[in-house]
């Protein structure tokens, strides 16, 4: 099983009272990530740049690290 670091964007809008996680983007470092969120962050309520762990096999992402945030954004962890 082969893994790698990879580098997300996720903007959040709100959606009748609720944060809705809007479509990922993905970036090449964490710096570009930092950037990509906060040239984001005038647009949406909340933005959240992340480091996560992908399964290159299955593509499945895992133990996600906060890098940046802007604004109300919601917890990936489920907690």
């Amino acid at each position: 099983m082969a893994n790698a670091e990879k580098f997300i964007v996720i903007p959040y809008r709100k959606n009748r009272g609720n944060l809705v996680p809007g479509e990922m983007r993905q970036a090449s470092n964490a710096v570009s990530a930092e950037k990509i969120a906060l040239s984001m962050s005038e647009r949406f309520v909340g933005v959240a740049a992340y480091a996560v762990i992908v399964d290159e096999e299955s593509g499945d992402m895992s133990s996600p690290r906060l890098l940046a945030q802007f604004g109300e954004i919601a917890d990936i962890n489920g907690g």
